[in-house]
């Protein structure tokens, strides 16, 4: 289905894989889920469905990562537990979240986005004053937010970034999750809201940010905690950094086709910089920047993006370089010497067999 949008929601983008598995889907699902768990799963993590009359769809694997991870969150969501997905900023944490509210709920959409100055109100409801004013407390002057609707409408709350909001403010989800009511005062008797079913929130964490507020050991225990790890396959990471890239060319009207080497070297120069090893056993010193795959995909596509407008259309190493050079260094300039190190040893030491390498290494004069 053809979107004319920047980023369409998942269940747009993928209206017509979900349209067949409601169709095929016969298995057993949660009251107010549009799909039955093992059908979440293989929109998740793809497969070939057949429908019972005689069609079939080859569904692609959207998430890469655990599968064992996937199926608990499932389950989890499924027994009417909160969802708790923790790991360092660009592992997925916010796609497998979106995945799985569009596939369980049909919407993605209802999200809390976390901040330091994220309010009360925000997650519950807040008050058209124009219409308080002249009708007084009513439930017409009622404006809902992610929490009230998705409890009014038996769907997922998305909480974004949960930790980065005040520790107050994270702790007024408690009574929600543990009595599944939330009380509205100034409506009086009105004011009683019953959880329908399906009503569930999904919160994500990263636990490398700065500004970071601790979850309360109450709120904890109401979620059940799955930790979401950056990818460790340097093959996958290149097979995400193309699909993503491909993606996001395709949106932007960008005619210009990715390069597979450029993504493989990409590839492992983040993976070995992340794990502080190169594939020849070399030691190399990790830069305190988040090495993750979604930043690479982020200078994967800037670099083609500038081959678009700027260049031939060919993918051009100092330009990669550059790109590089930006993401590993926003935040810490320390970081200048550890990718230095890294060139001055892991990228010199591949340069002797030639090719790409040669020609990554003699861009080395740019870090600067």
């Amino acid at each position: 289905m053809e979107q004319n949008f920047i980023k369409p929601p998942v269940e747009l983008r993928y209206a017509d894989e979900l349209a067949f598995l409601r169709k095929a889907d016969t298995g057993r699902r949660p009251e107010n889920w549009q799909l039955s768990p093992k059908t979440v799963r293989t929109f998740i993590l793809g497969g070939t469905v057949t429908a019972e009359d005689g069609s079939s769809m080859d569904i692609p694997r959207k998430f890469y990562g655990n599968d064992a991870l996937v199926e608990r969150a499932i389950i989890t969501l499924a027994g009417s537990r909160g969802l708790m997905l923790v790991g360092e900023p660009g592992t997925a944490k916010t796609m497998l979240s979106e995945l799985l509210s569009a596939a369980i709920c049909g919407s993605s959409t209802n999200t809390v986005q976390g901040t330091a100055g994220t309010t009360e109100d925000m997650i519950k409801y807040s008050w058209n004053y124009a219409l308080l004013l002249s009708k007084g407390p009513c439930r017409e002057a009622l404006v809902p937010a992610p929490l009230l609707i998705g409890m009014e409408r038996g769907i997922f709350a998305r909480f974004e970034e949960i930790t980065r909001t005040p520790a107050e403010i994270q702790d007024s989800l408690i009574s929600v999750m543990s009595d599944q009511i939330l009380n509205i005062p100034e409506l009086g008797n009105d004011g009683m809201i019953l959880a329908r079913p399906g009503f569930n929130i999904i919160g994500t964490a990263n636990t490398r940010d700065k500004g970071v507020n601790e979850m309360s050991g109450a709120l904890k225990r109401r979620f059940n905690f799955e930790t979401v790890a950056p990818v460790r396959d340097v093959k996958l990471e290149r097979e995400i950094i193309l699909r993503e890239a491909a993606d996001l060319c395709k949106a932007g009207h960008i005619d210009c086709a990715p390069d597979k080497d450029v993504a493989e070297l990409l590839a492992v120069t983040y993976h070995e910089l992340r794990e502080g090893i190169t594939a020849e056993g070399t030691m190399v010193e990790q830069p305190a920047a988040v090495m993750s795959t979604a930043e690479a995909v982020s200078v994967y596509f800037q670099t083609l993006c500038h081959a678009w407008y700027y260049g031939s259309g060919t993918m051009e190493l100092p330009v990669l370089t550059e790109n590089l050079l930006g993401a590993v260094c926003k935040e810490n300039r320390d970081d200048l010497e550890k990718l230095k190190g890294y060139f001055n040893t892991a990228v010199k030491k591949k340069s002797q067999g030639g090719g790409l390498w040669k020609e990554f290494y003699k861009t080395a004069g740019l870090l600067r």
